[in-house]
């Protein structure tokens, strides 16, 4: 099943609603997130915290789309994105840039940050 596409608008371009529900990842027999939920709106700042092996980072980057979700929905702007590809979030608001030193190490780092907005 793919996602409806999702033409965005002014404020989906800026990334106005996030919305997590009840996500799910096991590896194997292993749960290592179970129900998280979450909603972020428009201009807050939002950290998970938790121990080593709480699934923060899984549950990142099921949000992000680098890890494929088992269960529960992701939205922006109550459009699902849940199955959507990293590239298309990306264009929706949604991005990921990781903290090594640089993704393309000829860039600089503002070009770096615009080759993922």
């Amino acid at each position: 099943m793919s996602a409806p596409a999702v033409k965005p608008g002014p404020e989906t371009q800026a990334g106005s609603r996030l919305e997590v529900e009840h996500l799910e990842k096991s590896y194997g027999s292993r749960k290592v997130v179970k129900d998280v939920s979450l909603v972020v709106q428009k201009g807050e700042v939002v950290g998970l915290l938790g121990p080593n092996g709480a699934g923060k980072t899984t549950s990142f980057y099921m949000i992000v789309g680098l890890v494929r979700c088992d269960g529960g929905d992701i939205r922006i702007d109550g459009h699902s994105v849940a199955d959507m590809p990293i590239h298309r979030r990306s264009r929706l608001g949604l991005s990921y840039l990781p903290q090594e030193a640089s993704i393309f190490r000829k860039l600089t780092v503002e070009e770096n940050v615009r080759a993922v907005l």
